[in-house]
């Protein structure tokens, strides 16, 4: 029986995501010879290499191809039997993850007031978050927006929340009562780098109506850099704004008509009937209405 070594497993996957030793090593924060060692010391584990290299990438061998989804599945089974024995360890601790704008404050008081005996905390997520943490135990349920990747999660949508158009306060769309797709077809938008394609494509209104390309601003790497870039007149970005919550002083919202709203939704683990989950989705249902704060 092979003796792997899980760690170089998670090097092997790197590598065959970005089809890149430098990139696979620049994501991993370790330096591309020692990646390539670490590589080595896996196909020998394994007796069979895994990784071509050409001079336009890196590419999967056939033993590679076949290794790749053990591979992953291994990752993952590893990942669930830590977040489920420290959970076993806790088993009292119930965890509420949110995302930015989010408010789930009620909720948490009222679960506090229902269990008493439960340490019930909340966490914040980042906006790429509230699968990833379900599925490590990071948190029991996530209230965010859709859409995101749900497979393996039941998710319930709460509330819906109309979208508007940020630009700063000297753009020529501001003070308007509201915009529609037309208005902003030649405006550019950012590009988060390693977004999920479905949720780049509702917030950037991809593919617009008509099949015109939307022109791209700055790339950028975290969400919380948008309002930066759109108070320097380099983009304007769609958000989740309800009526009446302010933004920073050198921004302004108007509000967009003519699209789908975006929506709130809590998830849970797929098939998750443990107490506090059961419980947590029926407080959310009666205490998550909204509206929130701009994500």
């Amino acid at each position: 029986m092979a003796d792997l070594d899980l760690r170089l497993v998670r090097y092997f996957t790197a590598v065959a995501e970005h089809r890149h030793f430098g990139r696979a090593a620049a994501a991993l924060h370790i330096t591309q010879p020692s990646l390539s060692r670490q590589i080595v010391g896996l196909e020998q584990q394994v007796g069979a290499r895994l990784l071509d290299r050409t001079p336009r990438g890196t590419r999967l061998t056939e033993a590679g191809e076949a290794f790749l989804p053990r591979a992953k599945a291994l990752l993952r089974s590893a990942e669930q039997a830590t977040a489920e024995a420290r959970a076993a360890a806790e088993p009292g601790r119930f965890t509420v993850g949110f995302t930015s704008g989010v408010i789930v404050t009620a909720a948490v008081r009222e679960m506090r007031r229902r269990h008493p005996e439960a340490d019930v905390r909340s966490r914040h997520l980042r906006w790429d978050e509230p699968r990833t943490a379900l599925l490590e135990h990071r948190v029991d349920v996530a209230v965010t927006r859709l859409p995101f990747p749900t497979d393996q999660l039941d998710v319930t949508v709460l509330y819906d929340e109309p979208r508007a158009v940020v630009v700063s306060v000297d753009h020529r769309l501001a003070g308007k009562e509201s915009v529609t797709v037309d208005d902003i077809a030649d405006e550019p938008m950012p590009r988060i780098i390693g977004a999920d394609p479905a949720w780049a494509a509702f917030w950037r209104l991809e593919p617009r109506p008509d099949g015109r390309p939307v022109p791209d601003g700055p790339e950028i790497r975290d969400l919380e850099d948008k309002f930066e870039v759109v108070a320097a007149g380099e983009a304007l970005v769609i958000t989740a704004h309800p009526t009446g919550v302010r933004l920073r002083p050198d921004l302004t919202a108007v509000p967009l008509h003519g699209v789908e709203p975006s929506q709130v939704a809590l998830a849970t683990r797929a098939g998750d009937r443990g107490r506090l989950v059961t419980s947590f989705r029926k407080v959310a249902r009666t205490h998550l209405t909204g509206p929130s704060e701009p994500v």
